[in-house]
């Protein structure tokens, strides 16, 4: 670093600079904008970054080596040089057997994990018979009405072979215990069952919408996964932190990373109350971060977050083993990102935003097929997808060295002032009483919205360039070939689903529900009943159902 005297130099000698040599230009031919801001508005950027920008720099508090606390520079010692991210592309539509295929043929063209999109009324708990499920069967994901259901969905995949990321949450319990119902059918011994269930409720209450419980019942579900997972699945991530879905409603960089790391110190301070030791837990606690245009704020982001939470679990729960410490994280491209006009120019932008995920140093990444912002992604637009992986580990020389962007001054300047920007609004949070308070108050929701407003009029006003939507604008040809999932799809799944309830053993279903029911009016871990409910094939509906009578249904106001 550089003394104080070497810095004063610095600062004087660009000032001189300024003056001789940018002011004229500047007043003669001015600049693009009259002022510059990263993607979300969020921070001014400078002209110029110098070693004065970073002045309080510390390397060994600040950045230090990768796999030592704080974290910057990544959570592995030797990162992608010994071994490259997961390459796990989001697939699951229609009925299990179309799924099963999209699986297969993933795995055939070298994903090297599996992640599992569920329709709607799965998400919600619904079977895909129930009135509530009409329309929607298949649509945004595969209908998993019951074991069966998941037994074809991975028929032929060993699961001790694989890593399976389920984007799941309120029923999040349930398609657990069918997975690892399927594990057991198979053999495989639990302790090897390796993935991630999503499992993050209160992100539910601020952006997606797909809760069922109450958030009481909905933190005790979550934390009694936490404690069955530490004793009989350990290798699996029992919650992914999501800040994805709060930046795709429309938030900052600064902003997702506050509500998310705030959503974790809510899910660490439930498992504490429970009677769970923080060590026991913390090391299975995951992450998931959206990737959006702008690659250097998009880079500082993740350093920051790696750094914060090792800082959060250290100073506020005392936690002592390394891997409490570090944050591990899935990316995914931005959906939001994605423009129904000219959809060619969404490759280039997912290729972008996955380089930025792989420069912050991800564990995992789904990158997103071209068409999804017009439908399920094809076959060939989710090879073109996996391909951008691909060529970015082998051709790009991006995987090469670990953190290649530390020491620069932008990014370490960028780095500092969103970690300060999210700290404060976690602060902020605090004296709200903690996310849970904030978000039934409403008050993260209004944080989110406005800044979506903002956004959204700069973008009609043309004041932010969306390349092909409000510049550069071309006459198009008709509507690209698009994955459909029609009615026949669905009236099949309904009578699969037919099928399994006439074929089950129904006073072994019925004994199953009523034990769970038992469990839920009393103090019991869940995930045991849960386990034995969908092994004598109760459905995904019977069994939130069951958990709907003992808790309720969450019931949201109004955004103020």
């Amino acid at each position: 670093m550089f003394d104080p005297d070497e810095l004063a130099q610095i600062r004087e000698e660009k000032e001189t600079w300024e003056e001789e040599q940018v002011s004229p230009t500047v007043e003669r031919f001015g600049e693009r904008e009259d002022e510059f801001t990263t993607d979300t508005g969020g921070q001014t950027v400078e002209r110029l970054y110098t070693p004065a920008d970073v002045a309080d720099l510390d390397f060994e508090e600040d950045i230090g080596f990768p796999a030592q606390e704080p974290y910057t520079r990544g959570v592995y010692s030797t990162m992608y040089r010994g071994r490259l991210w997961t390459m796990r592309q989001y697939a699951g539509f229609s009925t299990a057997e179309a799924t099963n295929e999209r699986f297969n043929y993933l795995l055939d063209s070298g994903s090297s994990g599996l992640s599992m999109a569920f329709d709607l009324p799965t998400q919600m708990g619904y079977d895909s018979d129930a009135t509530m499920a009409q329309g929607e069967v298949g649509k945004s994901g595969v209908a998993i009405d019951s074991l069966a259901d998941m037994e074809t969905v991975f028929d032929g995949i060993p699961l001790d072979e694989v890593s399976t990321s389920m984007t799941i949450n309120a029923p999040a319990s349930i398609l657990l215990a069918m997975y690892i119902a399927v594990g057991d059918n198979q053999g495989v011994d639990r302790e090897q069952l390796r993935g991630t269930i999503q499992n993050d409720i209160l992100k539910e209450y601020v952006a997606r919408n797909t809760y069922i419980f109450p958030p009481e019942p909905s933190m005790r579900i979550i934390t009694d996964i936490f404690e069955f997972c530490a004793e009989e699945v350990p290798k699996f991530n029992t919650i992914s932190i999501s800040g994805y879905h709060i930046r795709e409603a429309g938030s900052t960089a600064a902003q997702e990373l506050a509500f998310t790391l705030g959503d974790g110190i809510e899910y660490v301070k439930a498992a504490l109350e429970a009677g769970l030791d923080v060590d026991d837990f913390a090391p299975q606690l995951s992450f998931f971060f959206n990737a959006h245009n702008n690659i250097f704020e998009e880079v500082a982001k993740f350093r920051a977050a790696r750094r914060l939470w090792a800082r959060i679990m250290e100073e506020r729960f005392d936690a002592q083993n390394p891997k409490s410490k570090q944050l591990k994280f899935h990316t995914q491209t931005g959906g939001s990102t994605l423009t129904a006009q000219q959809v060619e120019n969404n490759v280039v932008r997912v290729a972008y935003q996955a380089l930025a995920a792989v420069l912050g140093g991800t564990q995992s990444l789904h990158t997103n097929g071209k068409d999804e912002a017009i439908s399920l992604p094809t076959e060939q637009s989710v090879q073109t997808a996996l391909r951008t992986q691909q060529i970015l580990a082998h051709e790009s020389g991006a995987a090469d060295t670990i953190d290649p962007l530390a020491g620069s001054y932008y990014v370490e300047s960028l780095t500092d002032t969103l970690e300060e920007e999210a700290m404060a609004l976690i602060e902020d949070v605090d004296e709200r009483g903690g996310m849970r308070e904030a978000i039934e108050d409403q008050w993260v929701q209004r944080q989110i919205q406005d800044v979506a407003f903002d956004r959204q009029k700069e973008i009609e006003n043309e004041e932010r360039i969306i390349v092909g939507v409000n510049k550069y604008r071309v006459d198009e040809d008709p509507q690209p070939d698009v994955q459909e999932v029609t009615e026949e799809d669905e009236r099949r799944q309904i009578s699969r689903l037919t099928d399994v309830k006439a074929d089950r053993d129904e006073e072994a279903v019925e004994a199953a529900l009523s034990a769970l029911t038992e469990a839920a009016e009393g103090n019991e871990n869940l995930m045991p009943y849960i386990i034995d409910a969908v092994k004598v094939y109760a459905t995904t509906g019977e069994v939130s159902n069951t958990l709907r009578d003992v808790f309720g249904e969450y019931r949201p106001g109004a955004a103020l």
